[in-house]
């Protein structure tokens, strides 16, 4: 009997490490991610979170699932829609520790100007004529996470070089 409920749980670990690696398959996840979305799959299977824990410590350690890819993957996926700030704050609540945010946030700082200035050419025409269309692009560019300083650079028409 209780040889029975060992297997029969053994089991139910091996489906849901199957499932894992099965989204992993599918795209990069954070720990946290992967933890919420084999949650409910490992409930249905009478799991516990102990029983979740040492599946994502072995995914880990088999490199399968890796927060520092992750945040490679996303920061390349959405640096040229996105400004430092709000990938920085996407990244955290994706559970992503602020040591790997801070280390790959850094490798796109040169590029920030230019990011920043592709967004905003991209949605506007050109530098704005009038205190009101000043502001709309603004909180535009504030929603996309751009810095208020690079903000006044891009609008006063100042490149990167003469800064």
């Amino acid at each position: 009997m209780i040889q029975n409920l060992k297997s029969s749980t053994e089991k139910n670990i091996i489906l849901l490490k199957k499932r894992a690696l099965y989204y992993l398959g599918k795209r990069e996840y954070s720990r946290l991610e992967l933890h919420k979305k084999i949650k409910a799959f490992a409930q249905e299977l009478e799991l516990e979170t102990q029983d979740i824990k040492a599946i994502l410590n072995d995914l880990e350690g088999n490199n399968w699932l890796s927060d520092q890819r992750f945040t490679e993957q996303f920061i390349l996926s959405k640096k040229n829609k996105y400004g430092v700030e709000k990938i920085r704050y996407e990244l955290k609540v994706r559970g992503v520790a602020d040591t790997i945010i801070n280390t790959e946030l850094v490798k796109i700082k040169t590029e920030n100007y230019s990011l920043a200035k592709k967004i905003w050419a991209k949605k506007f025409d050109g530098a704005p004529k009038s205190l009101e269309e000043r502001n709309k692009q603004i909180r535009f560019l504030q929603g996309r996470g751009i810095d208020i300083e690079l903000i006044h650079q891009i609008l006063s028409g100042k490149s990167f070089e003469q800064l």
